[in-house]
């Protein structure tokens, strides 16, 4: 692959893949549900049987090369790639023959997009992954679109125009969502067989990428965006241990959690004012204290503004095994217990008890912004609309932020139209023991209230102020007014923060 492919052999492959219906839901079809909720669990031999048994079509001959990793009959290759050809397909190293095979040089496959501005679908070169490898993946392996992709791709507060910085790009998925919308988009990485993949993504799928090689921020000295974004190589990994690979789609060649803390401190002097970083990380928790990892996280971000999500907090066996797997070593071989012990050592050696895994949105200040610093453990399954959830979380921020008790208590809300409140009853009591306010979209957060706050939200309908639907609520319940609102207002301020009641529009 080349920095600047053959744009006439891009633009053959590109109708080949169009004509052939190679899309996510084309390859559902091509090998049926059951086979793709196989695949979903790395599991090939379901289609691979229902592509044994059914006709041969361009799409199922395109799945089994490059989703499956199988081999094609050369004779069918004109049927896979009318337009682009044999020849062409191994001039943009797609393919190699072997006898009278063809096999896949690389994994491609069509990933479909729904976010804040529309759905649409994307074509994605990358390595070739365990399915066609058979085995452990290399150190060098440029990974495509995945779990964790998607859901930094899921969280990034929405933006139109502008300029964006897609640290540590790889195959270039985040870029080509950025690019959506952003007026210029950097992307940078390490690795030169990353660039090159997204170099070819972002051509086949007619993106304008500005690609340049180098480590961390160093590509782009002196420049400042008004986005950053970066799946970054998180996972801390033994320093040292010969038998542990270093892979460089995940390894970022620090000790610990130095990586993430490399991105959050270079974040400083890359944001514009008021702009915004959002990446995933992992840190660590030593001697199991947690709130001092909160803090040590919290400090490497200096002078901008932090909103951390933590979604897991995993002992040093789950985050050891988790990673082991993911570079395709078999659970229980001596392989993987040579290498889950390298692991347990290492974070034994310094002290490590925790790993931390979540999402963190850094924002340099600007006008109209109020100094945030937040770390919450969320740990509730996740709905749609979390860009969404984040980016209103912060515009209630800087609003309640400014304003004083008084202002705030004089202001008319309106409740989330996704909140329900849920009671919980002892049997045979008339009241309730538990009262809960229940988010469904977003974050789904939970939180537990009192009869009194419980009130005052259900009443908000941008009709009355906070502060004459306290004293109503504390005339029906014969309890001081002024008292009750001085107790109600923070509790506001947050269920504000957190979505469940919206500002005056």
């Amino acid at each position: 692959m080349q920095h600047a492919p053959d744009p006439q052999l891009l633009g053959a492959l590109r109708e080949d893949l169009d004509t052939a219906g190679f899309t996510v839901d084309g390859l559902e079809t091509a090998w049926g549900a059951v086979a793709a909720a196989a695949l979903g669990r790395d599991d090939p031999v379901p289609a691979l049987g229902e592509l044994d048994r059914r006709p041969v079509t361009a799409v199922r001959l395109l799945g089994r090369l490059f989703v499956l990793g199988g081999a094609i009959p050369v004779g069918s290759a004109a049927v896979a790639f009318p337009r682009l050809g044999l020849d062409g397909a191994v001039a943009l190293r797609l393919v190699v023959v072997v006898g009278d095979e063809v096999r896949p040089a690389v994994d491609l496959r069509p990933s479909a997009i729904a976010d804040e501005h529309g759905v649409g679908s994307w074509w994605i070169l990358s390595d070739l992954g365990e399915l066609a490898l058979g085995g452990e993946l290399p150190p060098e392996h440029v990974l495509g679109a995945g779990s964790a992709s998607s859901t930094l791709a899921g969280i990034t507060v929405p933006t139109d125009g502008g300029s964006v910085l897609d640290l540590g790009t790889g195959s270039g998925i985040q870029a080509l969502h950025a690019a959506r919308t952003a007026a210029h988009v950097v992307a940078t990485d390490v690795s030169a067989p990353a660039l090159r993949f997204a170099a070819l993504n972002a051509a086949l799928n007619g993106v304008d990428l500005d690609l340049r090689e180098g480590d961390l921020y160093a590509p782009v000295t002196g420049e400042r965006f008004d986005r950053i974004v970066s799946n970054p190589p998180f996972v801390i990994t033994p320093r040292g241990a010969s038998e542990v690979p270093a892979y460089t789609y995940r390894d970022g060649g620090r000790v610990g959690d130095g990586l993430v803390a490399a991105v959050v401190r270079g974040a400083r002097d890359h944001l514009a004012p008021g702009g915004i970083a959002q990446l995933l990380g992992n840190w660590e928790v030593r001697e199991h204290d947690a709130a001092a990892a909160r803090e040590r996280v919290l400090e490497w971000v200096g002078p901008l503004d932090a909103w951390v999500v933590e979604r897991d907090l995993l002992d040093p066996a789950e985050y050891a095994e988790t990673w082991v797997r993911d570079g395709g070593a078999q659970p229980g071989s001596p392989r993987w217990r040579s290498l889950v012990r390298a692991w347990l050592d290492d974070f034994a050696d310094r002290g490590v008890t925790g790993i931390g895994a979540g999402y963190l949105l850094l924002r340099a200040p600007g006008p109209g912004t109020a100094p945030l610093r937040r770390f919450e453990h969320l740990d509730t399954a996740l709905r749609g609309g979390l860009a969404r959830a984040l980016a209103a979380g912060l515009a209630a921020h800087d609003w309640q932020a400014v304003r004083r008790d008084d202002a705030l208590a004089d202001s008319r809300l309106t409740v989330a139209p996704d909140v329900t409140e849920h009671r919980h009853h002892w049997p045979g009591e008339a009241d309730p023991t538990v009262l809960e306010l229940r988010q469904g979209s977003g974050f789904a957060r939970v939180r537990r209230v009192d009869t009194v706050l419980a009130a005052v939200v259900g009443a908000c309908d941008g009709e009355l102020t906070v502060r004459e639907l306290v004293r109503a609520v504390a005339r029906i319940l014969q309890v001081d007014g002024d008292a009750t609102l001085a107790r109600v207002l923070p509790a506001v301020r947050e269920l504000l923060v957190e979505g469940f009641l919206r500002p005056p529009s």
